[in-house]
């Protein structure tokens, strides 16, 4: 009887709190590291938007023009031989005003009918940024850490009035990034701005929303839910 006893004892109280333990710290390493995934997200993004402010002023002081806002001549000049670079086309109010002082045409555009999509190409020529110099490339628009597409506009309204993306938002241009989730949202705008992401430089609305929607309050920032944020200059 004692020999069965033996048989059936199970785990003593030390065993169980050794394995309690090294459960605890596998755990521990998982989240740390998922945490420093996301910071690295973080800060690409932020690096993402400081960046293309940066490309402006340099393609700025070189060429005294903003990429984009360019006539076909000057960009032959600027880029030989003839044709290298695409000018938009054609000439729109709102889209492709050449030589305004403006990136004309909305942030996410995806045709040489807007300032804002040869802006890339531009930029990339002048050795300010890498990527794909054709504009039919399939990944010619650049993208952030998750995917989400990256843009540079100075504000257009649906009648082509000069106008931001979010509603209310002040500055010359506004570089744009979108499929950001809320729990980096907040973080951005705590790192960039203010932490109030309705307001201020840095501001948030929902992934998809129409132009001139208004700015996403902080405390309905949805972590799950993805959004664009816009970082005005």
């Amino acid at each position: 009887m004692n020999q069965l006893n033996r048989q059936q004892s199970g785990f003593t109280l030390v065993e169980i709190a050794i394995v309690l333990v090294i459960i605890g710290l596998l755990l521990g390493g998982v989240l740390k590291g998922q945490e420093l995934i996301n910071s690295a997200k973080v800060k690409n993004m932020i690096g993402d938007f400081r960046t293309v402010s940066t490309v402006v002023y340099g393609f700025q002081d070189r060429f005294r023009a903003l990429p984009g806002d360019q006539t076909q001549a000057q960009l032959d000049a600027a880029f030989p031989p003839a044709n290298t670079a695409k000018a938009c086309t054609p000439a729109a109010a709102g889209l492709c005003a050449q030589n305004n002082g403006r990136i004309d045409g909305a942030w996410n555009a995806n045709a040489v009918t807007s300032e804002t999509f040869v802006f890339w190409q531009h930029v990339r020529l002048a050795n300010l940024a890498t990527g794909p110099l054709s504009v039919n490339d399939a990944n010619y628009l650049p993208r952030n850490a998750d995917g989400g597409l990256i843009g540079i506009e100075s504000g257009i309204s649906a009648a082509g009035a000069a106008a931001p993306y979010i509603s209310g938002m002040r500055g010359t241009f506004f570089v744009c990034s979108d499929g950001i989730l809320g729990r980096y949202v907040r973080q951005i705008d705590t790192a960039m701005d203010d932490g109030n992401t309705a307001g201020g430089s840095v501001q948030a609305v929902l992934s998809g929303s129409a132009r001139d929607t208004a700015a996403t309050a902080t405390a309905s920032i949805v972590d799950g839910l993805t959004y664009t944020v816009c970082v005005a200059n």
